[in-house]
């Protein structure tokens, strides 16, 4: 099988990219043949046979005239659609696998690849990732971040409400080019082109069925994860919370909460805006971003891990992890979050925000050391599904069966 993914970063630069990376790693291991559409950029480690890519889009530099086009080229992209038909021609691809491609490389991306089937006759399917709410939400996250609150008004395609709440970066401008964008390609019926949409979590996908385009199209694979080996390991007095240090991650409700409990030692593990607000508190150890062995034993000897998040999250890595590496999770009841928990026995869930829960949870699993090493030892039953169990999923989804 001959697979195209297209993602607008094809270098390390977040969730999307790590997913596409392992998983057309893992495909090509498999026999199949796997290349890339996407923005050019000196830290491109993918890519294709032509060297055909569209130019980089530089939001934050670039020159005067290119930040002039850039309103237009955000919302329809006539390069990349030429680009892709260079792609097209040469690979001829049986699937079409889209993750992350809004703004940079613009769903016009979908209408040469309709144009292209429909001139050769070639079967190809178009399956796309949705790794947030883009195509339902013009801000990505279902959120007003203007007053950190989750918001659902654009669903059923009424997007004027981005451009009402300025819910791009707080920006009147930006905000505008977002619900032109999502006004536009709802018009165009664009997306009814999809074959397949594959949602990480049951409540995403209660979300993009709320579009017509996507509704009876909708899967559920939950992300996968790489299996870890299991360790005793001797637990240490401090709860660890790790990821962004931003308030839609609950980090600003998680701070108020450890000073109201000066003898529990936390530690912080991540960077992000409220990293000031973190080194004021006594309790909180702020050790910065960690990856690899120093994040894993950091994991390992908690007590337990919170996720504090009160955005729509999907399905956070760092739950999963936790529990992979033994370690229980206090989760907010919000998003994908309580899909990843199981509730009394790996862990578990107090109500997203609320600082009086957050607070007595925390405060039942730190004085009951029975209770957490009970779900400590339940986390070796704990089962995600590896790249192996995700494949043989999603092979499915590419052949067109459920």
């Amino acid at each position: 099988m001959k697979l195209l993914m297209v993602n607008k970063f094809l270098f390390p630069n977040g969730g999307s990219e790590t997913y596409i990376f392992k998983l057309g790693d893992y495909l090509k291991r498999q026999g199949h043949e796997v290349q890339y559409f996407g923005m050019e950029h000196e830290g491109r480690i993918v890519g294709n046979r032509l060297d055909a890519y569209t130019s980089n889009m530089d939001f934050h530099g670039g020159s005067k005239f290119s930040k002039i086009t850039y309103p237009i080229k955000t919302i329809y992209n006539i390069e990349a659609r030429k680009k892709i038909r260079l792609v097209l021609d040469d690979f001829q691809p049986d699937v079409v696998h889209l993750n992350n491609f809004t703004y940079q490389i613009t769903p016009s991306v979908i209408l040469e690849i309709v144009k292209w089937r429909k001139q050769t006759g070639r079967v190809c399917r178009i399956v796309f990732t949705a790794h947030d709410y883009n195509l339902i939400c013009p801000n990505h996250m279902l959120n007003n971040p203007n007053n950190h609150s989750n918001c659902e008004k654009c669903l059923g395609g009424h997007f004027e409400n981005c451009a009402k709440g300025k819910c791009i970066h707080g920006s009147t401008v930006k905000s505008l080019i977002g619900t032109a964008e999502g006004f536009f390609w709802n018009w165009k019926g664009t997306y009814k082109y999809i074959d397949t949409v594959i949602c990480c979590s049951h409540f995403m996908k209660t979300k993009m069925d709320t579009s017509p385009f996507f509704k009876g199209k909708t899967v559920v694979l939950h992300n996968f994860i790489d299996k870890v080996e299991w360790q005793n390991i001797e637990k240490k007095d401090y709860v660890l919370y790790f990821g962004r240090f931003s308030e839609e991650k609950g980090i600003g409700t998680l701070i108020d909460v450890c000073r109201q409990l000066p003898y529990i030692n936390f530690i912080f593990a991540g960077t992000g805006p409220l990293e000031k607000k973190i080194n004021g508190v006594s309790n909180i150890k702020n050790v910065g971003f960690k990856t690899g062995f120093e994040l894993e034993q950091l994991i390992r000897e908690a007590r337990f891990s919170i996720y504090p998040s009160e955005w729509y999250e999907n399905c956070p890595f760092s739950v999963m992890e936790s529990q992979m590496f033994g370690t229980p999770v206090l989760g907010a009841d919000i998003g994908g979050i309580p899909e990843l928990i199981q509730v009394d026995k790996t862990g578990e869930l107090f109500k997203a925000g609320d600082k009086t829960d957050l607070k007595i949870k925390i405060e039942n699993m730190w004085n009951n050391e029975e209770k957490t090493e009970k779900y400590c030892q339940n986390c070796k039953t704990i089962r995600f599904d590896n790249i192996s169990q995700y494949y043989d999923k999603i092979v499915k989804q590419y052949e067109g069966k459920n």
